[in-house]
């Protein structure tokens, strides 16, 4: 019998090993989903190098403003001074930080959501559809801007806030869809007929068939939320000015004069920006063949 028994493990681990071997030349096969990869770590290890090496990316140099790539400034300066790699660099940890940190957040709530409402279905479902849908009649830049006018602030928190606060929709509908066809099938009616409790059937049964749906939503949200930084910090409803995001170098870049004359000041930052999240979309896809059953 024990020997049955390790022979029956030894098949699974086996079979797990052959899966994950066949997935890996499948995405390794996708030639933009290894392009995004790679951008993406690189520009994520540049970043974060660039942060704790501790470059100075705050010092206004007054005479060395708007200087044009070249002499000791990679990307130039910008229009008071201030080295624009260096900004560049601590820019990109806190724009991916903002859209990492935002995605995995709304995720979590949407996919709890998604499961009480998919699972409970009834009033529970009717509830949360109706907060949902609430949720998307109100815009996010309307928010934010209700937010600043009510704690007469901007701040990275206030930001965190209202994207984790509102962005969990997409998530949440779902994985109520997943959950409403999941909940008939045999190996949880099993589960119900032996007494196991809701919440071990919804968050240890069924929830682990639908977390690859979540891995690459959670994936291609990071592209949105950092687009959503940058949208808003560059009409000055973001973070703090003194918080260098991607969003906010480029708010520096609204002046007719900047683009026409200095082009280094918007080039650089909507290069990496617009890099980062083609790579994240590229990434995602590749995820998504990979991980979605019905693009098997």
């Amino acid at each position: 019998m024990s020997q049955s028994n390790t022979s029956i493990k030894d098949q699974n681990k086996n079979a797990a090993s052959s899966l994950f071997k066949r997935n890996v030349r499948k995405f390794m096969n996708n030639k933009l989903a290894v392009l995004g990869l790679v951008i993406i770590l690189v520009i994520t290890l540049s970043c974060v190098i660039g942060m704790i090496v501790g470059v100075d990316y705050g010092t206004p140099v007054l005479t060395e403003m708007k200087q044009a790539p070249g002499k000791g400034h990679l990307f130039g300066t910008d229009t008071i001074g201030r080295d624009l790699f260096s900004r560049v660099l601590v820019g990109g940890c806190y724009s991916i930080l903002i859209g990492a940190f935002c995605a995995i957040m709304s995720s979590v709530i949407g996919a709890v959501l998604g499961a009480l409402a998919g699972y409970f279905g009834g009033k529970v479902d009717m509830i949360l559809i109706r907060i949902s849908e609430i949720f998307q009649a109100f815009p996010q830049l309307v928010l934010v801007m209700m937010l600043v006018a009510i704690v007469n602030k901007r701040g990275l928190g206030n930001l965190l806030f209202i994207f984790v606060f509102t962005g969990w929709m997409t998530t949440f509908r779902m994985v109520r869809n997943e959950f409403m066809t999941l909940k008939n099938e045999t190996y949880v009616k099993v589960c119900e007929a032996f007494g196991m409790s809701k919440n071990n059937i919804m968050f240890k049964q069924i929830l682990p068939n639908v977390m690859s749906p979540i891995i690459v939503s959670t994936t291609t949200n990071v592209a949105f939320f950092i687009l959503q930084e940058a949208a808003l910090s560059f009409i000055g409803l973001g973070v703090a000015d003194s918080t260098p995001t991607w969003g906010n170098i480029l708010n520096a870049a609204k002046s007719v004069s900047v683009v026409t004359n200095q082009w280094w000041i918007w080039v650089f930052p909507g290069l990496a920006i617009s890099l980062f999240v083609l790579a994240i979309n590229f990434f995602g896809d590749g995820l998504r063949d990979v991980l979605d059953a019905k693009q098997q």
